[in-house]
């Protein structure tokens, strides 16, 4: 099922996605699960938002396809590469990502994110996806020459804006299903990457993430991009697409 998190009439609510309109929930899922309340709201007249806002963090794997570490003049390395971002870097779709003034050049990341919906410590790879609530897709956007003179990670991928994820959470997400990931620039394909090229498949990176930090209902892991990153400029619209998860779309301005 797709679950989306969404503002009506001033209020935000959860909801099942069923065709053109959704099916209102009680509560989170992620914590009340599926009840209804028997309400249902047309998609048209409702603003979809980042699906799940992580309690606790945003986990990434760099250069988790090898196409990308060579495209960064680097080998894909022997174990997933773990940074973080900030929960406060999440935006949904059609929020703006917003370039800020110490960066000359901002790119996207295209990406398959995973939902936690269990309590995680030192899982097994082989149960990993018992502790999966469902996936959705990401942009991993960087701000690329802050990354090249920091020498690390934090600041390049950290800024407000730099998270966008949505438009949905899908519960039953075929990992196995030939799913690519394209991503678009004013329409442009600037990336397109089957999932199955990850170098450290899902239940490796959450078996492994979480023999580090125990991993939380809520929070997000973004497995890594395929080839083809490249820079945005205010006035952009960048879209992902991975299919069967739909598009995230976002513009894009200067702060």
């Amino acid at each position: 099922m797709h679950v989306a998190r969404f503002r009506h009439q001033g209020q935000l609510r959860f909801g099942i996605l069923d065709g053109d309109d959704l099916v209102v929930l009680a509560g989170d899922p992620l914590f009340a699960g599926y009840e209804t309340t028997g309400e249902r709201v047309p998609v048209s007249a409702a603003t979809l938002l980042a699906p799940v806002i992580p309690r606790s963090k945003v986990v990434c794997v760099g250069k988790n396809y090898r196409d990308h570490a060579a495209e960064m003049a680097s080998e894909a390395p022997a174990e997933p590469l773990l940074f973080l971002k900030p929960n406060t870097a999440v935006i949904g779709p059609g929020d703006a990502i917003v370039r800020p003034p110490q960066s000359t050049r901002t790119d996207y990341e295209g990406e398959l994110a995973v939902v936690i919906g269990r309590v995680a410590k030192n899982v097994a790879a082989q149960d990993a996806l018992d502790h999966v609530f469902g996936y959705t897709i990401a942009n991993d956007v960087t701000a690329r020459d802050l990354q090249a003179s920091d020498g690390q990670w934090s600041r390049a991928k950290g800024f407000d804006t730099f998270c966008p994820l949505g438009p949905v959470i899908d519960t039953e997400f075929d990992l196995e299903g030939g799913a690519r990931i394209v991503t678009r620039v004013n329409g442009e394909v600037r990336q397109d990457g089957p999932i199955s090229d990850m170098v450290h498949a899902v239940p490796e990176v959450i078996a492994y993430a979480s023999a580090v930090f125990t991993l939380l209902p809520g929070d997000v892991i973004l497995t890594g991009t395929p080839a083809g990153i490249g820079r945005f400029d205010a006035g952009d619209d960048v879209a992902v697409e991975i299919t069967g998860l739909g598009v995230l779309r976002n513009p894009v301005r200067d702060a």
